[in-house]
């Protein structure tokens, strides 16, 4: 991974960067929510002038589709995006997989940066050049590695988010920690006090030490792996039963946050390859309450599992940490052990 990362303040690192380049022309493209919430501090921030181009799109997990992509387009089509161009994704997950996506596909790839403005996205989907959209469900099925020119994490924006956001997104945070040490991740002072404490206190942590810390985590990984040949899966952990969880219970009344269905899918892989310890068992299901999977619901939850894109010779394949630092273990199944 060769592109800068930047923890902080916009103001101190983006128009610096931005004016050591050049680019034709700029065009941000925002969800509904950020749109509101964060595009006029990054213009305040950055110094980019009001009339800036701006394509907004729906927010939400269920708008990373094609559909979507195609609005995406039409925009870079309308004010005329040549191969010079930059666009400036801000947002949470959905706005930088798509807003990448959308770049890496247009005139056969143009520049982008992401500006993340969840905590999911500033210590997980915003970092490493995974790019991509849903297709029929299946999420992230269609999609390339493609690296951001840069990447802008400034933790104003977690003041943006709710709660449950943050609580969300936490669970990545979670996932860094136990690869980085999972024997003793929970004695991490800088989380202690979400374990302790969450919801009540998450303004008051030091989300640029935490932000810094888990961060590190990923960004050695995808540096030594950045096409997901071998260690690069480790940061799939949870997400291969967590991302099924998530597609199934979004078509439900009461659908689960990417932080709550990954939190679930960690403590589930863990089970199953023996590597739940007992903090992970205790503070997974205190914090993140595991949802009940109806029987009827396993065999599309199975089926959802059979087209991840690590699988091998029609096997459910995850992995997991070891009980050693950035050490995976690799699990295949031919059928399901949870139904």
């Amino acid at each position: 991974m060769s592109h800068p990362f930047f923890i902080g303040p916009l103001e101190n690192h983006f128009p610096s960067w931005l004016a050591s380049k050049y680019f034709s022309k700029v065009l941000i493209l925002c969800d509904e929510n950020t749109y509101i919430h964060c595009l006029p501090y990054f213009l305040q921030s950055t110094g980019l002038p009001a009339e800036t181009p701006v394509c907004v799109i729906p927010a939400g997990e269920q708008n990373k589709n094609l559909e979507t992509a195609a609005l995406v387009w039409k925009a870079l089509l309308d004010v005329q995006l040549d191969r010079n161009a930059l666009i400036i994704n801000i947002g949470g997950g959905v706005v930088g997989d798509l807003g990448g996506f959308c770049a890496a596909t247009w005139k056969r790839g143009i520049a982008f940066v992401q500006v993340p403005s969840t905590l999911l996205s500033m210590t997980d989907a915003a970092i490493g050049g995974k790019t991509g959209i849903d297709f029929y469900d299946v999420k992230n099925t269609i999609g390339v590695f493609q690296n951001p020119a840069a990447v802008f994490a400034d933790p104003a924006f977690l003041g943006t988010l709710s709660q449950k956001e943050l609580h969300s997104g936490f669970a990545e945070v979670i996932k860094h920690a136990v690869i980085k040490n999972p024997l003793h991740w929970h004695e991490n002072e800088q989380l202690k006090p979400f374990f302790n404490h969450f919801p009540n206190n998450a303004g008051s942590l030091n989300w640029m030490e935490t932000l810094k810390e888990s961060t590190e985590v990923k960004l050695r990984i995808v540096r030594e792996d950045p096409h997901e040949q071998n260690q690069r899966m480790l940061l799939n952990f949870g997400h291969t039963v967590g991302h099924a969880l998530e597609t199934y219970f979004l078509r439900t009344e009461s659908p689960l946050t990417h932080g709550e269905a990954i939190a679930q899918g960690m403590l589930m892989e863990a089970e199953v390859a023996g590597t739940a310890t007992p903090a992970l068992h205790e503070i997974l299901t205190r914090m993140y309450p595991p949802k009940a999977v109806p029987a009827e619901a396993w065999p599309a939850l199975w089926n959802i599992m059979l087209n991840d894109k690590k699988n091998k010779a029609g096997t459910v394949r995850f992995t997991v940490p070891a009980l050693e630092p950035y050490v995976m273990k690799v699990v295949e199944l031919s059928k399901n052990p949870w139904a």
